[in-house]
């Protein structure tokens, strides 16, 4: 793969000084805030839903703030047709609440047997991406791909028309520590592809290293990556503070602090390869508190305050507007959002819960206090 730049600690260097000319009137805009700050709506370009009935507990979360967000498809069974998943689509629509413009943005799961054709019908149908999870890496991927090379001609077509891949990028090598998944993605999987192809437009989801920072900082612009609120804000300590807290589990999980404040640098840059994906994952409480817990944090309904929590911690909240408002658009070739979004630097508790169908989710930050709110 060629890569732009001087390689890539020096262009991770650059993060903090990297300003492009839209997120410098960004910058202005948010430079002059007491305890307001007005950006434009936001997007969520990566989210999960699950269905049913939970589904339409938690979609008004997302459209009370969000003006879009890219829905996953790792259902069960995996949602892998253009017409499972305008069907989807249909199910988010109706669970959004009437007065809500909120736009939901549907994917496809990539298998090893999904074919051009496959593509070509997703192009047609109006679906924004692939998304490639690697068989056995997190929630509901038994079905993903195994082999990047058995989807060649697939990834190829993808190419052609402009169809971005999602990537969860975690190998499943069990042979390979836990901890270490992203980067031996990096090096063993996503580097070959990025040779064989080097023109895919590429999203590098839900990143959680100084690796990932680095490599996607020194890519070039067909190359993204999503952050997450969980992954700015806490560290892999945040998983035995006071005993097991199955609540803060995710996969990718968290990581080392020195990775935590890589991913916070390049979120907070005013980088534009990095934009908002909050991977926001509601399990039932019970399925979280159990002998084996399922992987997700709920961050749908305290996700903005807490990237402007994040921002004002680095000092950076003039680059909170780009991060969370233009640079995914920009990169999925959509327009920006026309109105705007209001926080307000005023504490609340977060609830100990929320609804989820018939039983409750527990959300991040839980019972703490959060020092931003939308309002």
């Amino acid at each position: 793969m060629i890569i732009a730049g001087q390689g890539r600690n020096h262009a991770f260097r650059r993060l903090s000084s990297t300003i492009t000319s839209r997120a410098a009137a960004a910058a202005v805009n948010a430079s002059s805030f007491s305890d307001t700050l007005v950006i434009t709506r936001p997007d969520d370009w990566h989210l999960h839903v699950r269905d049913g009935a939970g589904l339409q507990s938690v979609v008004p979360h997302t459209a009370q703030v969000f003006g879009r967000a890219i829905i996953m498809p790792n259902l069960v069974p995996p949602v892998t047709t253009a017409a499972q998943a305008i069907e989807y689509k249909n199910r988010v629509t109706a669970a959004t609440p009437t007065n809500s413009s909120f736009q939901p943005l549907m994917t496809l799961y990539l298998t090893d047997n999904t074919t051009p054709d496959d593509v070509m019908a997703a192009k047609d149908a109006g679906i924004i991406a692939f998304k490639l999870y690697p068989a056995g890496a997190t929630t509901n991927s038994d079905s993903g791909v195994t082999d990047w090379k058995k989807c060649l001609a697939t990834l190829q077509t993808m190419d052609k028309v402009g169809m971005p891949l999602l990537v969860h990028g975690e190998v499943t090598d069990p042979e390979i520590d836990f901890f270490d998944r992203e980067k031996v993605f990096i090096e063993t999987k996503l580097k070959p592809l990025l040779d064989a192809i080097p023109t895919l437009r590429l999203v590098m989801e839900h990143i959680t290293t100084k690796d990932a920072a680095e490599f996607v900082a020194s890519a070039p612009s067909n190359i993204a990556a999503s952050i997450t609120p969980q992954h700015i804000l806490l560290n892999r300590n945040a998983l035995f503070v006071g005993g097991l807290r199955p609540h803060v589990f995710c996969l990718p999980v968290l990581k080392r602090e020195t990775h935590r404040k890589a991913v916070s640098a390049a979120a907070t840059s005013g980088n534009t390869s990095f934009f908002l994906g909050t991977d926001s994952a509601p399990h039932p409480k019970g399925a979280k508190e159990s002998a084996c817990g399922c992987a997700g944090l709920f961050s749908a309904p305290v996700a903005l305050p807490l990237y402007a929590h994040a921002f004002e911690q680095a000092g950076a909240l003039q680059h909170l507007e780009a991060f969370s408002s233009f640079n995914g658009p920009d990169f999925y070739k959509l327009p920006r959002n026309s109105d705007t979004v209001t926080l307000k630097k005023k504490g609340w508790k977060v609830p100990q819960s929320y609804q989820f169908g018939d039983t409750v989710v527990v959300p991040m930050w839980a019972g703490q206090e959060c020092p931003w709110q939308v309002v």
